[in-house]
């Protein structure tokens, strides 16, 4: 597939786009705003910084024109032939109509699953210059957990403390578990730092 990515003097328009995070219930998402030319290495760090990942895992991101990797990881052994690689294309290129939808999907041991929707194409703004978040719901669950099956076993156990593995899940946490936290201006500090 041709790539989007070409450099512009003029600013990009901008794209809405929902990241939900598959079967989780209640739903975990974020909104973010990009810029519709923005590379997908740098969309994989608004991912991980807007749902709260720690960036310890591999990605890929499947869409139209079908699946986009990093070849610069030194540990990636599913590269093929077939992949494309994910610094040579840009947002535009999963998607360009609203509606349209992608999979960013994270850890393929957990095998965490984003649906990542364009939900609107803004005008271009000079001023605009890193993604930000502008809302969301629910905290991301903790890293090695098990994906969401286990995920949804950690918040049960959590959830009553006459569940015999309570104290070690605590401890593993490292203390208590807020599954509702969601802190936008956290987020938006740390996007700061994502640039074209």
């Amino acid at each position: 597939m041709k790539s989007s990515r070409t450099k512009s003097t003029s600013p990009a328009p901008l794209h809405q786009l929902k990241i939900s995070l598959k079967w989780s219930r209640p739903a975990i998402w974020r909104r973010v705003v990009v810029p519709s030319d923005l590379p997908l290495d740098r969309l994989h760090d608004v991912i991980q910084i807007a749902m709260g990942w720690t960036n310890s895992h591999l990605h890929q991101f499947v869409g139209a024109g079908g699946v986009y990797r990093s070849h610069s990881e030194d540990l990636w052994e599913l590269d093929d032939d077939d992949a494309n690689d994910e610094e040579d294309h840009a947002v535009a290129d999963l998607v360009r109509r609203p509606k349209a939808k992608f999979v960013y999907e994270y850890d393929f041991g957990d095998g965490w699953l984003h649906d990542v929707t364009l939900e609107k194409i803004l005008p271009p703004d000079p001023a605009f210059k890193h993604p930000v978040c502008v809302a969301g719901k629910n905290a991301c669950p903790p890293e090695d957990c098990g994906g969401m099956p286990g995920y949804l076993n950690l918040l049960r156990t959590l959830a009553n403390p006459k569940e015999p593995e309570h104290e070690s899940m605590k401890e593993w946490l490292g203390g208590e578990w807020d599954a509702s936290a969601f802190e936008l201006d956290k987020i938006n500090r740390k996007l700061k730092r994502v640039k074209r």
